[in-house]
């Protein structure tokens, strides 16, 4: 027996696909696996099929045109093929993990693609897909052109392809933000954003930090946040969640010592901070507030607003740091300061001057 490749397009209506396996049944082709993609000219079918090895291409082809089928792609497959493409596609996903890098390698092996080639930045394209060329931005610059003469690109494919993209995208953003924190007593820890992948470790670090830590950073609750406010917190809509972790020397255990959180509403951000308690004092609010503000000086924020006790001697140490203006709005206990972005121009700096 040998493995085929088979892509042929069938009438979307119900029996036309049935039709088609009949017809390759009668000659003894077995079918390993199928997937459908729907398509304005019809439903592409995709086999992987195991023949008979007296069996041509040209046989298969006979085969495929008496069970209605029709742009009939064949091609000979490897056992590799034998996976199914959601398994194929998370296997590469997986070799991103390890090596960002490679984006155009992993869209050759998922499209099967003849050719990929990268365009700089700047280059003039618009992203999508016609049947023989696809087109991807990379998210680190410039874009992806997937060519592959036959078979033609589904919707299907172009929606995995760019699935893999953002994978992409969001790993090369995470290794660029992410940097290591050396503090004076010679302890490192590192600084990256925060995904949904961390809520186990914030919920640690909630329950290592005191009563105290802990309503001031919520401003009079105490509480151990929900699950479903904790994600919201670790990858909040537009806006942006750095934790500072400690890997253990003994045990190798990485643990969340410190979280700073930047909710977003228009071009205004608000920001808030918990270290836990024995790593207090040490500095560590503060780089998170600085790269917090160089982020934010980055998306064009016009400010940023910080509210905490009157009585956090410590956080209005912090603040004061960034240039805070001393006082401002005073609400009972509660102090709201506002943070300048740097580089950011309000309107009326940026009015033209007229000669009087």
């Amino acid at each position: 027996m040998a493995l085929w490749r088979i892509r042929a397009t069938v009438e979307d209506k119900p029996g036309y696909l049935s039709v088609l396996t009949a017809s390759l049944a009668l000659r003894s082709v077995n079918i390993l696996a199928v997937q459908v993609h729907t398509t304005e000219g019809g439903a592409v079918d995709d086999f992987l099929v195991d023949a008979p090895d007296t069996m041509s291409e040209q046989e298969l082809q006979a085969a495929i045109a008496r069970g209605r089928g029709r742009d009939a792609f064949v091609t000979r497959a490897e056992a590799q093929g034998l996976a199914d493409q959601p398994t194929r596609a998370l296997a590469l996903a997986g070799r991103l993990v390890h090596d960002p890098d490679s984006l155009g390698e992993a869209l050759v092996t998922l499209l099967d693609a003849a050719e990929v080639r990268w365009r700089p930045e700047g280059t003039v394209v618009l992203h999508g897909f016609d049947e023989e060329r696809m087109t991807l931005i990379d998210p680190a610059g410039g874009s992806y052109e997937v060519l592959r003469p036959a078979p033609a690109f589904t919707p299907a494919e172009y929606a995995r392809a760019q699935a893999l993209v953002e994978v992409s995208g969001a790993l090369v953003r995470r290794t660029t933000d992410q940097t290591t924190l050396l503090l004076p007593d010679g302890a490192e820890l590192l600084i990256r954003p925060a995904t949904g992948d961390d809520v186990e470790g914030v919920r640690r670090l909630h329950a290592h930090s005191s009563m105290l830590s802990r309503r001031r950073r919520y401003l009079g609750g105490a509480q151990m946040p929900s699950e479903a406010r904790l994600r919201r917190m670790l990858e909040p809509v537009n806006g942006l969640t750095l934790l500072a972790l400690h890997v253990d020397p003994a045990s190798g255990e990485e643990r969340v010592v410190a979280m700073a959180n930047l909710l977003t509403e228009g071009d205004l951000g608000e920001v808030a901070v918990l270290v836990q308690d024995a790593w207090q004092r040490r500095g560590i609010g503060t780089v998170l507030l600085r790269r917090l503000t160089a982020w934010a000086a980055r998306m064009n924020f016009s400010a940023l607003v910080a509210h905490t006790g009157a009585d956090n001697v410590a956080m209005l140490r912090t603040l004061r740091r960034f240039g805070v203006a001393e006082g401002g709005d005073r609400d009972g206990a509660l102090l709201t300061l506002t943070l300048p972005v740097a580089g950011h121009r309000s309107a009326s700096d940026e009015t033209p001057a007229t000669s009087g």
